[in-house]
């Protein structure tokens, strides 16, 4: 076989590995794309439940707790240290 012959077979062999692999990839993203919009459609995630107002109570209540705790122990520990 000559030089340029073999050239040729292997640009054609090329074209045709990297169509594929276009081709392929096209239809990934169509397929992906589709599949998206149709569990979107079917089976649409549901609402979030909204917070309830009494813990938001409780839980400021706790921090208020935890903060009187630390500045307890940040002032004991800074008295002993004193010394």
């Amino acid at each position: 076989m000559e030089n340029a012959q073999l050239l040729n077979e292997g640009l054609a062999l090329m074209a045709l590995g990297m169509g594929f692999v276009f081709v392929f990839l096209t239809v990934l993203v169509i397929v992906t794309t589709l599949m998206s919009k149709f569990i979107g459609r079917f089976f649409p995630e549901p609402a979030a439940p909204l917070p309830a107002t009494g813990r938001q109570s409780s839980a400021g209540r706790q921090d208020e707790d935890l903060v009187a705790v630390i500045t307890a122990a940040v002032h004991r520990y800074r008295k002993r240290r004193r010394r």
